[in-house]
């Protein structure tokens, strides 16, 4: 057998246990969170806190289809009676781009008070989002909203962090680069594991805010 073909098998066999991992955390991540996660608005137990997780904003502040379906579901559920207030966790590292106050905006244009939204600027990744809901606004429960191709992962990351969280996917709806985030989420959850098992720390910790003081 030839040097090449030898290189090629071993190429090949690295290769499908790469995929094979990927295929197997998921698989795990999947059905460890199942119990967690919550179909129905009126299923879900009273909790004190709906925690958002940011997406993508247009430029002129407007909530992208996926943010918008999350904030949205959110809105509902704290009309529902299922929670009293809100935790915005998203992005906004740079002055030119913020996820959390577009949300923010967004739901004090539907008439919610603005005294029970609290924002996270500095929920960068869903870890991040998780992590710092816990250790910076010491959320004790809430319902977390996010896309169903995306909330195994944070659950996941939820349950790992010994929080009292459940899930909810946001109104069901197919987007343009849902394929695209569906293949994302398989190398995701392997960085989900490796967070927990560093037990990182996110970068920009600041001061806590807790939701308790509302």
């Amino acid at each position: 057998m030839s040097i090449l073909k030898r290189i090629l098998i071993l190429f090949l066999i690295f290769l499908g246990g790469v995929i094979a991992i990927i295929w197997g955390v998921s698989s795990f991540i999947q059905e460890s969170t199942v119990d967690d996660i919550y179909t129905d608005i009126s299923d879900l137990p009273i909790s004190n806190t709906v925690i958002v997780l940011g997406a993508s904003v247009h430029s002129d502040g407007k909530l992208s289809p996926i943010l918008r379906d999350r904030v949205d579901t959110a809105i509902r559920i704290f009309r529902s009676g299922k929670a009293k207030q809100f935790l915005l966790s998203g992005d906004n590292r740079r002055n030119d781009y913020d996820e959390v106050h577009a949300m923010k905006n967004y739901l004090i244009e539907r008439d919610v008070p603005e005294n029970l939204i609290f924002t996270d600027p500095a929920g960068i990744d869903s870890y991040d989002s998780m992590y710092r809901s816990n250790f910076i606004y010491e959320v004790p429960n809430a319902i977390v909203v996010t896309q169903n191709f995306h909330l195994p992962r944070v659950m996941f990351i939820a349950n790992s962090l010994g929080l009292d969280y459940i899930g909810i996917p946001a109104i069901a709806k197919h987007y343009d680069t849902e394929s695209s985030l569906i293949r994302r989420e398989k190398l995701a959850n392997l960085k989900a594991v490796w967070e927990i098992l560093i037990n990182q720390t996110p970068k920009d910790m600041g001061v806590k805010k807790p939701v308790s003081q509302n």
